[in-house]
């Protein structure tokens, strides 16, 4: 299975277009590491792992669901490392949004939205995260669960995000709202 999760975040970001400059930068940067390491997808690739996270939207994608996470101690979207039992991307984001929402029925979009290198102290001392973004969205009516990973968990308007947050879950909810414009 291990096999079967590289491949697919190989063959992932290989597909992926990047929206800019710095997006391809990132999409280079991920693709030399799942080259460079076997076990790239896992948090013993030192010092850097790719992980994937879900932003999960409300079904009228006026809200999304964020997390605190208590180490960071910022509001962010629902992820996080990958597992043994994982086989793809998509699906190691989406179980992870499911654990840490509590809402079974998540309609997952499978294209990456956004990447982002964000290093972990707390994780790995001088390593990074290489996480692969995705947006997700609730069934109408969906209850969110917090789980013992988070801190808290809420729903915010889009554009009424808490102050503790940061930059790159601000640019996941606009380029996330860009991808679901439009769509049922």
């Amino acid at each position: 299975m291990t096999e079967d999760l590289h491949a697919d975040a190989v063959a992932t970001l290989t597909a992926w277009r990047a929206p800019d400059h710095e997006q391809e930068r990132l999409r280079q940067t991920y693709l030399a590491v799942l080259a460079e390491r076997d076990d790239a997808m896992y948090r013993s690739s030192r010092p850097d792992h790719l992980t994937g996270s879900v932003l999960v939207f409300s079904a009228d994608h006026r809200q999304v669901l964020l997390t605190l996470h208590g180490k960071a101690g910022l509001w962010l979207q629902t992820g996080g490392h990958c597992e043994e039992t994982d086989t793809t991307l998509a699906g190691a984001a989406r179980r992870e949004g499911v654990e840490e929402s509590g809402i079974d029925d998540l309609a997952i979009d499978p294209v990456p939205v956004l990447l982002s290198r964000h290093a972990v102290p707390f994780c790995v001392p001088g390593g990074h995260h290489l996480d692969v973004q995705l947006v997700a969205v609730a069934p109408q009516g969906a209850t969110a669960v917090r789980s013992e990973e988070s801190e808290d968990l809420r729903w915010f308007g889009v554009d009424d995000l808490p102050a503790a947050t940061d930059d790159d879950v601000r640019r996941l909810v606009s380029a996330g709202g860009r991808r679901l414009r439009g769509n049922p």
